[in-house]
């Protein structure tokens, strides 16, 4: 708690008044979207008490603070992954900030693996549900009831109002949106082909190795969270193709221009709301 309401101060001293109420995660490669904001208040992470900077290409490390079309929004540019050597307590640390700042709707954005054969790179997924292969979860330790309960309800992890403005967004744009489950694993090393077809079997259709943490600590702490996946490359076995983050970043980016529409759509559903 102690970490959380220092960051927290910090993030409250820069914001001048400023409310946001949506916050947004962008993940590897779709870190554009952040240029799309107006009357911008761009922070490091370097300068933010207890952040981290990331190590991963593709993750610029700000926080901005922003408008669009009268929607405030905090918005992070790059995420932080256990892999990288972080506490959970470190990853979801930018989630638990957003709570205590006021902001009430988080998007979750992610680069990932596309394992239901029906998706190809590009694609946009949003996430119905995820499965935790991570082995581990941000709740672990003693609960903090500042935080949330100690035992909280994950049958809608994904909400299902939140995601039905981005269907209704996509719709609107002519933009292709798919239903998936993601699978969320540990990394950094890709996917064998064994492994993804364990993951088929259990249902998923999409794997990363980000998201979950994020969204299991947004719902302890009581935000309603919807999450947005690029499909960046087909999970190992899928294709004979070799993975590369080079080529996930590649992806990403040729996806951008739908990606931002879909997202600025959907923030203006919920802003006005």
């Amino acid at each position: 708690m102690q970490k959380i309401n220092q960051t927290t101060e910090y993030i409250k001293s820069k914001l001048d008044g400023r409310s946001p109420k949506i916050g947004i995660i962008l993940g590897s490669g779709l870190g554009l979207f952040a240029d799309e904001l107006s009357h911008k208040l761009e922070i490091p992470y370097e300068d933010i008490p207890n952040f981290h900077k990331p190590t991963v290409a593709g993750h610029k490390g700000r926080l901005v603070i922003g408008n669009i079309d009268g929607v405030e929004l905090a918005v992070f540019q790059g995420r932080f992954h256990r892999y990288e050597g972080h506490s959970l307590e470190d990853v979801v640390l930018p989630v638990r900030v957003l709570s205590m700042i006021g902001v009430k709707d988080l998007i979750l954005t992610n680069a990932s693996g596309g394992i239901n054969s029906k998706y190809k790179p590009g694609d946009l997924v949003y996430i119905s549900d995820h499965i935790n292969l991570t082995g581990t979860s941000p709740l672990i330790g003693e609960n903090k009831e500042e935080l949330g309960v100690r035992f909280p309800d994950l049958s809608e992890a994904y909400n299902k109002e939140l995601s039905q403005k981005l269907i209704l967004s996509a719709k609107e744009l002519d933009i292709d949106l798919k239903p998936g489950v993601y699978a969320g694993v540990l990394g950094p090393a890709y996917e064998t082909p064994a492994e993804i077809k364990m993951l088929k079997i259990l249902g998923a259709d999409m794997v990363g190795m980000s998201t979950v943490p994020e969204s299991i600590a947004a719902n302890h702490a009581g935000l309603n969270v919807c999450g947005v996946s690029c499909i960046t490359n087909y999970a190992a076995g899928i294709s004979d193709e070799k993975l590369s983050h080079d080529d996930v970043k590649s992806v990403a980016n040729m996806a951008m221009e739908k990606f931002t529409k879909l997202l600025r759509a959907a923030v203006l559903k919920m802003g006005k709301s």
